[in-house]
């Protein structure tokens, strides 16, 4: 079983976004852990979510200069690309999981990755979508990888 952790898009904002209480502090430790064990996946769907959003949905204003370091930053993490032959495949996965187009997405780039665990606020902690576990980090502080 791999080790790799995909994140997904609420994952980072949340780890941006100061006014976010206890979300914002588990999904900054959860980041750390990933940065220092090196397991950290992305994708670039992920990533241009988060140049996005980040400045919109969090409590802070970042200037795009901020969010531009931000972004070089997750560029060092291994990224999943979403490549043509990404969209039907996330078709059959919507069809075959009964789950949104976006989301369908996120689990082709975790499976595409080798990911065995996906950390996400949006889709059912505690699901397995083949070899992917869904963990949500931030209502529960041992999905925190050790």
């Amino acid at each position: 079983m791999s080790d790799k952790c995909f994140v997904d898009t609420n994952i980072l904002l949340y780890a941006h976004d100061r006014s976010a209480g206890i979300k914002h502090t588990r999904a900054k430790a959860l980041l750390k852990e990933l940065w220092d064990s090196q397991r950290g996946v992305v994708s670039t769907q992920v990533l241009q979510e988060f140049c996005a959003n980040v400045r919109k949905k969090t409590g802070a204003s970042l200037p795009l200069a901020e969010v531009r370091a931000l972004l070089e930053d997750y560029l060092e993490w291994e990224i999943v690309l979403n490549l043509p032959r990404s969209i039907p495949k996330a078709l059959d996965l919507e069809m075959s999981y009964r789950i949104s187009f976006w989301d369908a997405l996120i689990f082709h780039a975790a499976q595409e990755s080798g990911a065995s665990i996906l950390y996400s606020e949006d889709l059912n902690p505690g699901q397995q979508y083949g070899s992917i576990q869904v963990i949500n980090p931030l209502t529960d502080s041992s999905g925190v990888p050790s």
